[in-house]
């Protein structure tokens, strides 16, 4: 028996295991008519997902604020499904990141606004991510009745790429050079008169929290992929010629003022961010 922290709906809840330990357990009628601080029967429970860290409960409650339960149960399961099947390591703000794209394209595709992405195809670059993203798409379509183009299987496998890490490089980030990241993007965002404001709040914390991460990613390029970057940077610049400006600017200045070397997945990033935040549509 564990005990509920906060019913989410019927089939879902989180729970306390002790010693500050929680997690999100999901089954069949496993909340029904429970409330905070009752018991779950733990034989009902179908799946569960620890939160084994305080980034990770806190994560959680950043993601249930405006993502609807059933959405950020799904990340959790693909996610987990890509530590149990891989043993693929990533960082706690993976969850943030792909939750938020999962229900904007959710939003999208029953609003008949959806649109495919440009991210070029990168399976022969990253195959287990692609079979992590194909397998997502049978997830969502499992848990969310709605069926995701195939093309959605870049997007996903690109959160993958760019969240890959183990969780200890949290510890090693250093306060200075978070700090130094923030006032160099912030800056340039300034500049380019883009700010924090009610209708871009989202987006903007969003990007604020993948900044939060850079610090752990940085000198971690990959030289093999160069050629396949230059042609990605080419391709993004000609989509998103006002993003890639930005982005590009905040890539170079952070490289230069920071004497550090980011991987080009950080660029596309970098595009797709600026690219919410002015809402640019593509050529």
């Amino acid at each position: 028996m564990v005990e509920i922290a906060q019913v989410f709906n019927n089939n879902s809840a989180l729970v306390n295991l002790g010693d500050h330990r929680q997690a999100i357990v999901k089954g069949k009628g496993i909340a029904f008519r429970r409330t905070k601080g009752n018991q779950i029967d733990s034989s009902k429970v179908e799946k569960i997902f620890y939160l084994n860290t305080k980034t990770a409960q806190e994560n959680l409650y950043f993601l249930i604020k405006d993502i609807p339960i059933d959405i950020v149960t799904t990340t959790y399961e693909i996610i987990d499904y890509a530590i149990k099947k891989f043993d693929y390591n990533v960082l706690d703000y993976a969850y943030i990141t792909l939750g938020d794209h999962i229900f904007g394209s959710y939003q999208r595709i029953l609003s008949h606004t959806y649109q495919e992405s440009l991210i070029p195809d990168m399976s022969n670059q990253y195959p287990v991510e692609y079979l992590i993203s194909h397998h997502a798409l049978d997830i969502i379509y499992k848990n969310l009745d709605i069926k995701f183009p195939e093309s959605e299987t870049k997007s996903i496998a690109l959160h993958f790429i760019n969240a890959k890490g183990a969780e200890s490089q949290k510890s090693d980030l250093k306060e200075d050079t978070t700090k130094g990241i923030n006032q160099i993007v912030k800056s340039i965002l300034n500049a380019n008169k883009i700010f924090r404001i009610d209708a871009n709040s989202n987006y903007f914390d969003r990007f604020m929290i993948h900044l939060q991460y850079l610090a752990g990613r940085l000198n971690d390029s990959d030289e093999d992929d160069k050629e396949f970057s230059e042609n990605l940077e080419r391709e993004m610049k000609n989509s998103y010629p006002e993003s890639f400006k930005i982005a590009k600017e905040i890539y170079d200045s952070l490289q230069s003022q920071l004497s550090v070397e980011l991987d080009s997945n950080e660029l596309l990033y970098f595009i797709i961010h600026i690219q919410r935040l002015i809402q640019e549509k593509s050529n």
